[in-house]
């Protein structure tokens, strides 16, 4: 048996989120479709290096599989493409280690949210932007992200649904926030992120750029460890996995 790892790329409008669920469009419904017909009606699981929610997007994702097929590695890329549909794509097909897992040996993770800050909305950029009229103080929120790097527990910005048990400390790398002209891009960069994580640090993010508390409220929101003290997740529409690193 070969292990195989994929680097891929989707638009997540059209998908119910990345794991396959019953009579919903799925990424890993379309890969694993893809497969079982190369592989003549043979199932073949992939693993990924995590699940994107409904409407999420992802430039980096990673898949790996096994086959009992040698096929060139060229070969593959060009037979999932060919039966994958044009909002998924396989962009890197590799020949991994036999250890090798897409999920557990991740090391670090990248997530990118985009804001299009502009009054009147632009129907070209829904799908792919949070669109958030309001003026913001973006040297306020810059100071909130340097707050946010470093090794914390993440309870405060970690959904109430979230089924994860064991600590919720994580390691982020990078926290960072540009502007340029009316994109707003934030950048995370960590050891590993809790459900909704991202959108919800970036609604907190949000509120302090409106005056609405103060960056330094991040420091105390951190150690009180409880949902509840900030607001809304933001939509999913705005976020990215960008790049996944072993």
């Amino acid at each position: 048996m070969a292990k195989i790892k994929c680097i891929i790329s989707y638009d997540g409008t059209n998908f119910s989120g990345f794991q396959i669920q019953p009579r919903q469009r799925t990424i890993q419904g379309e890969l694993e479709k893809a497969l079982r017909r190369i592989h003549k009606g043979e199932h073949i699981r992939i693993q990924a290096s995590g699940r994107t929610d409904t409407g999420v997007h992802a430039k980096g994702q990673t898949i790996h599989f096994e086959t009992s097929f040698n096929l060139p590695l060229y070969n593959w890329k060009m037979a999932i493409n060919t039966l994958l549909p044009d909002d998924l794509y396989v962009h890197v097909v590799e020949t991994a280690a036999d250890t090798f897992h897409a999920r557990y040996d991740v090391v670090e993770k990248e997530y990118r949210y985009y804001v299009w800050n502009k009054r009147g909305k632009d129907v070209f950029k829904q799908n792919y932007y949070y669109q958030f009229p309001y003026q913001l103080d973006m040297q306020e929120i810059k100071k909130a992200c340097n707050l946010l790097e470093g090794e914390h527990d993440f309870t405060t910005f970690s959904s109430a649904k979230a089924t994860i048990k064991g600590s919720k400390v994580r390691k982020m790398y990078e926290v960072s926030c540009q502007k340029n002209g009316s994109q707003i891009e934030f950048i995370f960069r960590g050891s590993g992120f809790l459900y909704n994580m991202v959108r919800i640090i970036v609604g907190a993010l949000l509120d302090i750029g409106q005056g609405k508390r103060s960056a330094s409220d991040i420091t105390g929101l951190l150690e009180k460890k409880d949902r509840r003290l900030v607001g809304d997740t933001v939509p999913a529409q705005g976020l990215y996995l960008w790049k996944v690193t072993y």
